[in-house]
């Protein structure tokens, strides 16, 4: 988790608790949606259309599983040999790295530990797909985990189905986001290993947060921007990228140490800019938050969390007067490009080149994204056809079979 400002942060590992004290992250209003159908065919059921994976196990033989290995009814960590297990019950080889199989054993992992309360595992089809691209910086991952950690728990009855008749959509109590939060960090962690817990926070309860050395609160008070959130559709490994700034730090302390104070100087920064533009934005506010972006870029690029694709992005945009930086772990994956009132024109120029590069992007607004919610059937069936849903970018839900 480099990006410190106008960003949400990758669902990366965060191996190095001291590299980043202060890190700003926003939820975009990209969403992630879920659905839920119980029944008694004896099986369950994952499908992810977005990364092409449909897995479905018998309910009997899960059932007869030795899952001793699991802490029952407890969102404790899972170990490196618990998840070893989870690939023996998923019958993958134990050498498996694939990053679209850990979404895999996330699933198994919560769906074996929130329904063992149950007299028998229950039968289920669940359906999983977003409108956030994968291993792009966007924590994907996390919005995913949200979804299944809050689908599961409804559906066993830890935590009730939240909405009311006549409500277009609800919220689940302080109490309950708690729990699906909690969770939702554990399956986390079995796909990146030690995640900062920053992604599934942003997932579940929306808005901005503010995360240092590992306690995260919420920022209620900052002013609506509105960026675009470009894909260069670079792969990259969260792991190895932070694997390779630990790797710098270790060989040159005393260079790479400063630049992480910096980059700690940029959000704290940013952050006090930020609070003076909730009352009155102003145009020197912008020109201010565009400095500590291209500072903080150039930081990230002397980390070696860059790539040539993202420095291509920076260019296109600054040709034509607005300023972009990486997003997430960085390495490729998504940019984020700060849209400045007043230059409608050199917008619409750069959204152009970047169509002619064939990069998606997304026009979009931080701090306006509600976070987890449950919609209601009529609202579920206008999000199926593309009309907008109401709900943040955890989870969306509708009530009827329990579509979560």
């Amino acid at each position: 988790d480099w990006s410190p400002t106008l960003c949400h942060p990758c669902s990366g590992p965060l191996l190095l608790p001291f590299i980043l004290q202060v890190a700003l992250a926003v939820a975009v209003n990209l969403r992630t949606f879920l659905r839920l159908q119980p029944h008694s065919n004896g099986k369950v059921c994952l499908d992810l259309p977005n990364i092409g994976i449909r897995r479905v196990w018998d309910v009997a033989r899960l059932q007869l599983q030795d899952t001793s290995f699991l802490e029952q009814g407890d969102a404790s960590a899972p170990t490196a040999e618990l998840v070893e297990k989870l690939k023996e019950v998923a019958a993958f080889p134990k050498d498996c790295a694939n990053p679209e199989r850990a979404a895999v054993l996330a699933f198994l992992y919560l769906y074996l530990c929130i329904c063992r309360k149950q007299r028998t595992l229950p039968s289920l089809d669940i359906r999983v797909w977003s409108e956030l691209p994968t291993g792009a910086g966007l924590g994907s991952s996390a919005a995913y985990s949200v979804c299944v950690a809050s689908a599961l728990l409804t559906a066993c009855e830890e935590i009730p189905n939240p909405l009311k008749d006549g409500e277009p959509a609800s919220r689940w109590t302080v109490e309950d986001l708690e729990l699906i939060n909690k969770w939702a960090f554990q399956g986390e962690r079995v796909i990146h290993g030690n995640p900062s817990g920053v992604d599934n926070a942003v997932s579940v309860w929306g808005g901005a947060l503010r995360y240092q050395q590992g306690k995260i609160s919420l920022l209620k008070r900052l002013p609506a921007l509105r960026i675009l959130l470009t894909n260069t559709k670079v792969p990259r490994s969260t792991k190895a990228l932070v694997a390779g700034v630990r790797s710098r730090l270790l060989k040159f302390p005393e260079i790479v140490a400063p630049v992480l104070t910096s980059i700690d100087a940029i959000s704290l920064e940013c952050e006090r800019m930020l609070g003076e533009m909730v009352a009155a934005p102003a145009p020197e506010h912008y020109l201010v938050l565009e400095e500590l972006i291209d500072m903080n870029q150039h930081h990230l690029n002397a980390l070696g969390v860059g790539h040539a694709s993202l420095d291509q992005l920076c260019q296109v945009t600054m040709a034509h007067g607005l300023h972009s930086k990486l997003t997430g772990a960085g390495g490729g994956g998504c940019g984020i490009t700060l849209l400045r009132p007043g230059l409608r024109n050199n917008q619409d120029i750069v959204i152009t080149r970047c169509h002619l590069l064939m990069w998606p992007r997304w026009g979009l607004t931080l701090l306006q994204n509600r976070g987890l919610s449950s919609p209601a059937p009529s609202v579920w069936r206008k999000s199926k056809a593309g009309s907008g849903a109401v709900g943040g970018r955890g989870r969306e839900a509708g009530p009827e079979q329990l579509r979560l």
